[in-house]
Order: structure tokens, then C-alpha cells, then sequence
């Protein structure tokens, strides 16, 4: 059943995105999941509790919003098989559609490199601030694109591989949990003092859940690029997440050239090491050629997805 649902889902990303409209409407399920652990963060991550206590509440808010997501995914998932019978997944696939976000990323970082492209480095900055979290007011034109390139391989995985992954494995509620985890960490899964004892249950999650999508994004980057298997190889692991670095590591050896390095979070510089091992100085032909390298690892996703659906 997940596979033509995953084959349509994918179909019906690439083809719209989430419309605008849409989300004026209704705004996006994502959203729901930022509220729920917001408004767990607030009530129960507070400085008079200890340590402890605070990652066992954010292992009950981690708890709570998992139940939540997948309770009400394996709900719908069950109702519309039941009703629809074989016209059932269709409306699976329309509830797994969101999960997905092959052509809002496609449309952020291609918006970035429009503004370099035509000389724009304050409209650039502003594009790449709306896909990563570094500071981008003093970036200069490189420092830009290779923002927009490390965020295009690192959100290959978590916003395409990895939802498509568990929606291939555990059907419409493993793509709604790991969504829900995903989001979890993004918010609250940080090492700062205010959240490395809340957020803990939440980083350790995603890493798990990013584990094995994380991988198969890097060697589907190398397939479409064309090479940089031996930068994956060595430089996997610069960095400091278990996962990111994979699809960076592809993404700077298929394209032939450096990425991370030091970066600045809220004015305060940190010296993280290179990926790669080739030019630093990127520009607007950089974030095409990381484009087409994308697009071709989008499609061999689609391929995966349908020969899943014919072998079963």
C-alpha cells in the first residue's frame, strides 16, 4: 500500500508544492507541532527544575506529541482504507503529500541564487535567512551560496529521503512521526543550556530516525553528482551531527567544493571544520549546479519509490 501512495505523494509535492493558498487556509501540520512543543517547552522547561527532571518532561513531551501524530495518522489511514477500499490511497497519499518537501526547497534555494545571479547580496541574505539558522547580515556573496548548498543537502534528507523512507516503511503514520521527531529537534533539540536537558529525548530521536536516510542521501547525492564519493567517505563526519554531514559531504565532493567551515549563531562565531576540499568561492553557478545535482537525486528517489511499488 505505501508504495503508489508514495509514488502519488511525491507527484503531488513536486507538482504544487504547498500552495500558498493553502496555507493561508489552513496553515501546514508542521505548525501544529511547533505549537504543541512550544507550549510543552513553556510549561514544564523551567529553570527551578533539575536536570533531570526536565529531560524526563521532555522525554513525555517527546512522548505525547509521537502519540499525538501517529495516533491520528494510523486513525485516518485505517478510516480511509476501510471506507474507500481500493480508492483508499489516494486520500493516504493526499495526507502524506505535506510531509514532503521537494519543491519548497527547490523554490528557496533557486529564490537565493536569482539574487546573487543579479548582484542583490541584501536580497540574497535575506532569501538564504529564510532556510537556515546561522546569522547571514555580514555574509558575502559566497558565504551566501554555500549556506543555500549546505541547506539544499542537509534538508535533501530531512525534508524528502527521510520522510519518504518511513513513509515507504511504516506507511502514513511512520511519515507523520518522523515529521513530529523532526521538528521536535529543530525547536528544541539544541546544546545550549535553555534546552539541552528538555530537548535531549528529541535531538536523540532524530538522530535515530536520520540515521539510515542520512546515508542513503549522501550516496544518492554522489549517484546524481556524478562522484564525490571519497569527500563522503572522509569528511562525513566534520560534522557535529552524526547525520548532517553525509548529504554535505556528498553535496561539496560532487560539486568540488568546500563547504561549512566557520559559522556565526546569535553573533557568536564558531570555528567548525571544512567539508571538501575544493574552492570555497561559490556563486550563483554553484547553487545551479547543486540544483541539477538535487533534481537528479529527487528522481532516482522517484525510481526507488516505483520500483517498490513493482516488486510489491
Amino acid at each position: 500500500m505505501a508504495e503508489p501512495v508514495a509514488l502519488a505523494a511525491l507527484a503531488l509535492d513536486a507538482a504544487l508544492g504547498w500552495p500558498r493558498p493553502l496555507y493561508r487556509r489552513v496553515g501546514h501540520p508542521v505548525g501544529l507541532f511547533a505549537r504543541l512543543i512550544g507550549a510543552g517547552e513553556a510549561r514544564w522547561n523551567r529553570r527551578g527544575h533539575g536536570f533531570a527532571k526536565r529531560r524526563a518532561l521532555g522525554v513525555l513531551t517527546l512522548l505525547a506529541l509521537l502519540s499525538l501524530a501517529a495516533g491520528t495518522a494510523w486513525t485516518a489511514q485505517y478510516l480511509l482504507l476501510a471506507t474507500l477500499g481500493p480508492w483508499g490511497w489516494i486520500g493516504v497519499a493526499i495526507l502524506a503529500w505535506p510531509a514532503l518537501a521537494q519543491r519548497s526547497l527547490f523554490d528557496h534555494v533557486r529564490a537565493v541564487g536569482e539574487r546573487v545571479d543579479a548582484g542583490d547580496l541584501s536580497g540574497a541574505r535575506h532569501a538564504v535567512s529564510m532556510i537556515v539558522g546561522r546569522d547571514t547580515a555580514a555574509l558575502d556573496e559566497a558565504g551566501v551560496a554555500r549556506a543555500a548548498i549546505e541547506s539544499l543537502a542537509e534538508s535533501f534528507c530531512d525534508g524528502i529521503a527521510a520522510p519518504l523512507f518511513w513513509l515507504l516503511l511504516l506507511g502514513l503514520p511512520g511519515v507523520w512521526a518522523y515529521k513530529a521527531v523532526n521538528t521536535a529537534d529543530s525547536l528544541i533539540g539544541h546544546r545550549e543550556e535553555r534546552w539541552r536537558a528538555f530537548g535531549w529525548a528529541a535531538a536523540r530521536t532524530d538522530d535515530l530516525a536520520n540515521w539510515i536516510p542520512a546515508r542513503l542521501a549522501g550516496a544518492l547525492l554522489c549517484l546524481a553528482g556524478g562522484g564525490g564519493w571519497r569527500i563522503l567517505w572522509r569528511d562525513a563526519r566534520n560534522h557535529a551531527s552524526p547525520n548532517a554531514g553525509w548529504p554535505e559531504a556528498a553535496m561539496a565532493g560532487a560539486l568540488g567544493l568546500r563547504l561549512a567551515g566557520p559559522i556565526a549563531y546569535d553573533g557568536v562565531m564558531h570555528d567548525k571544520p571544512w567539508i571538501g576540499d575544493g574552492d570555497s568561492d561559490a556563486g550563483g553557478d554553484a547553487i545551479d549546479r547543486a540544483l541539477a545535482v538535487y533534481l537528479r537525486a529527487c528522481l532516482l528517489l522517484w525510481l526507488i519509490a516505483g520500483g517498490a511499488a513493482w516488486l510489491r
